[in-house]
């Protein structure tokens, strides 16, 4: 796999900086001494990390230098994590920050347009294929040509994936996972909000987007009548403007219910008066076609006919010159 393509920054702690975490034994308190009456102080060092006795008693003896230490979590402090910090199944939580920050805008803590296509281009996809869209599926990507930080993170975990390759040896996996019945509803639902404008608030999906993204989500199972209804809707002649989040839905239950041929369509039924107007267009498009495939086949046999008959009649009339000619020797 290719190796990311810009300089690598080192990612940042979500989890910001703590203060004030002290180990209970590192407190200073005070002593009286028995012999003396005077007090013996336990100091606190500067740094907090640890506490030490006096070098000596009041007796002369050398008192037991004890070290207590405090732990520092890096993750608390802000500091780089110098060890493997490993999550489920050994992924490194490192390497998926890491992986992160070579694509992240600088900005804003997110991948955008520009660093999801050079995220496309390591993994060897088109951006505009159906792998891509499944990966943001299973990160579960609000909207296109983006992927904040835990977006990434927890789909990096969701796939079990750290690095460039592993994302890519994942792909069969997850296209195998995207042809179950289950999987795919929930896949086709989730390309319907994918492809809306967050920003402006859609509602609805444009009609050439639409377009795409049905033919781009039903990539690995085609319905029979896809491209027909695809046509339909680019022809337009019903002149809507976007497709709703209802249309979207109830297409799909069309294509598992309704035929190719479409005879057990019923406007009775409770489908969207957008399919109403399709079958309807999609059964004179056919008689068009019926028409149109009878006409030539009319039109050969009228001609043989009329080129049959003037040769057999300029036949005979040839043979009867011939036998006269014949004859008048």
């Amino acid at each position: 796999m290719g190796q990311c393509v810009t300089k690598c920054k080192n990612p940042t702690s979500s989890l910001g900086s703590k203060s004030g975490d002290k180990d209970s034994s590192s407190k200073s308190h005070h002593k009286k001494s028995s012999s003396t009456g005077t007090s013996v102080c336990h100091r606190e060092e500067p740094g907090g990390l640890c506490s030490k006795p006096p070098n000596e008693l009041s007796n002369g003896t050398k008192a037991l230098e004890v070290m207590v230490e405090t732990p520092i979590i890096p993750a608390v402090t802000g500091e780089p994590c110098k060890e493997e910090c490993l999550v489920g199944d050994g992924l490194s939580m490192k390497h998926i920050e890491e992986l992160f920050c070579c694509y992240k805008d600088d900005q804003e803590d997110a991948i955008l347009e520009e660093g999801m296509e050079r995220f496309c281009n390591d993994l060897r996809v088109d951006p505009a294929e159906f792998r891509v869209l499944v990966l943001a599926w299973k990160f579960q990507a609000a909207t296109m040509c983006k992927f904040t930080r835990k977006e990434f993170v927890d789909g990096c975990k969701a796939i079990q994936a750290d690095s460039l390759e592993g994302i890519c040896s994942r792909f069969p996996f997850m296209l195998l996972e995207a042809q179950g019945e289950e999987n795919f509803k929930d896949l086709y639902r989730f390309t319907f909000q994918f492809g809306l404008d967050a920003e402006e608030g859609q509602r609805s999906l444009q009609r050439d987007i639409a377009i795409a993204l049905w033919r781009l989500v039903f990539t690995q199972d085609t319905p029979a009548v896809l491209d027909h209804w695809l046509d339909f809707l680019a022809e337009n002649p019903s002149g809507i403007r976007g497709i709703s989040r209802d249309t979207w839905n109830m297409f799909l239950n069309f294509t598992q219910t309704i035929g190719p041929d479409l005879s057990n369509y019923s406007e009775d039924e409770a489908w969207p008066s957008l399919f109403d107007t399709f079958v309807e267009w999609e059964l004179e498009r056919r008689k068009r076609e019926e028409l149109e495939a009878t006409k030539p086949t009319e039109e050969e046999g009228r001609c043989t006919e009329m080129e049959c008959s003037p040769s057999t009649d300029r036949r005979g009339t040839e043979g009867s010159r011939g036998s006269q000619t014949w004859g008048g020797h």
